[in-house]
């Protein structure tokens, strides 16, 4: 599987496949590891039908603002995932089909197809350009404010 060293090179993905509908980010230690098996709800420990990933399609409400920023920002508000769900974990995307909804409303995805590892190097990328653009105090969604 391919890795994404530079923010451009998953942007111009996601612009090549626009509107991306089927491009998916999911936080794991990769397709090997998840073995298209679906996730687990994290109170019951109940098999979910898909695995649980965001969609990187840029929504209609996002007007004319940047590819670019709408991505970083994707990244950016689950990258607390890699700590909470420990060693080894990371960002990759996937191509895939929504199949249902999880317990935080999240996308259940069958994997279609791994695209690509997503590189610390990009994840430092969103940082900045997030932080660079936010209106407020900006973090991952697991904020403890």
């Amino acid at each position: 599987m391919r890795t994404f060293a530079d923010l451009d090179d998953l942007v111009a993905l996601i612009d090549d496949r626009a509107p991306a509908h089927e491009l998916f980010v999911r936080w794991s230690r990769g397709p090997d590891a998840d073995g298209g098996r679906g996730s687990r709800d994290g109170l019951t420990g109940g098999r979910l039908p898909g695995l649980s990933a965001n969609p990187l399609a840029i929504e209609p409400w996002w007007g004319d603002r940047p590819l670019r920023l709408w991505v970083a920002r994707r990244l950016h508000d689950y990258r607390h995932l890699r700590e909470r769900r420990g060693p080894g974990v990371r960002p990759w995307v996937l191509e895939g089909e929504e199949v249902g909804r999880g317990p935080d409303n999240e996308p259940l995805v069958q994997c279609h197809r791994p695209i690509g590892w997503i590189a610390d190097e990009v994840m430092a990328e969103c940082e900045r350009l997030v932080d660079a653009n936010a209106d407020t105090a900006w973090g991952p969604l697991d904020r403890e404010r």
